[in-house]
């Protein structure tokens, strides 16, 4: 079974995430088997992105979402490796600026999806404005809610005029979290990564499992997917959202156009 069978989450079939798996090395002996398949996958990828760039019609969206240390920075560093960076916009989402709060929550999303030809990474989402909200209480369950309905509502839009979504959410669990937040504190060179409310946020670990696991069902669509990918192993988490990736290249198959004149 590949990985985006094994990991989708199938719209109307809610599950807990604590019974998901976050450890899982699927049929990889151990890392250097996954980084050694990694690199031919990254290859295949940045062939098709080529394709699609050419092709000029259609886009691509990454989406990584994952509560904090679940390695959404890592992910974006070694899974695009190799992809012609003007083909590639990564955006990465952090607390809305004084601008954006002057607009509604998706105006600093809208301005950013991928053009025709792109792939387009998101760092967090517009999924920030519903779980984080929710899960530090700024939020009511009824407002996120509807939230969730508006984002389920955009996406069907983005997908119906030519933009193929794929949305991860990067599983990890509560110790492996705790190793990683003391591994920032303990390394120098990781302490720009470390805020206040990294450890604020750990205190509300089970509200934003909670959160996640509303916003998974209520958006899963298989026209919007959701997959839950186990991410303890980092290697193993960059692996399957590479797979997962180029099994969906491969399905949209891009083509290089023709030639707008003949040869004489």
């Amino acid at each position: 079974m590949s990985a985006r069978k094994r990991y989708e989450v199938l719209p109307g079939r809610k599950s807990s995430l604590a019974k998901m798996e976050t450890s899982a090395t699927g049929e990889y002996a151990g890392k250097t088997d996954a980084l050694a398949e990694l690199k031919r996958l990254n290859k295949q990828t940045a062939e098709l992105v080529r394709k699609l760039g050419a092709e000029n019609r259609r886009a691509v969206l990454v989406v990584l979402q994952g509560v904090d240390t679940a390695g959404k920075d890592g992910a974006v560093r070694h899974v695009f490796t190799g992809v012609n960076p003007e083909l590639c916009r990564v955006t990465a989402f952090d607390e809305p600026s004084g601008e954006e709060l002057k607009h509604d929550y998706l105006w600093r999303i809208n301005r950013v999806l991928p053009e025709w030809g792109q792939l387009g990474v998101f760092n967090r989402s517009h999924y920030e404005d519903a779980v984080t909200r929710r899960a530090r209480g700024e939020l009511s369950a009824e407002d996120m809610r509807m939230r969730l309905r508006q984002i389920a509502d955009a996406e069907r839009t983005w997908t119906e005029n030519g933009m193929t979504l794929l949305k991860f959410f990067l599983h990890i669990s509560r110790k492996e979290q705790d190793k990683r937040l003391k591994a920032r504190r303990e390394d120098p060179e990781k302490h720009w990564k470390i805020e206040k409310s990294d450890f604020d946020d750990r205190k509300r670990w089970g509200k934003f499992q909670h959160a996640y696991e509303e916003a998974i069902f209520q958006t899963a669509r298989r026209h919007a997917p959701w997959y839950v990918i186990p991410a303890d192993h980092k290697w193993y988490r960059d692996v399957v959202i590479a797979e997962t990736l180029l099994e969906t290249l491969r399905r949209m198959d891009p083509q290089y156009p023709e030639a707008p004149v003949k040869n004489t």
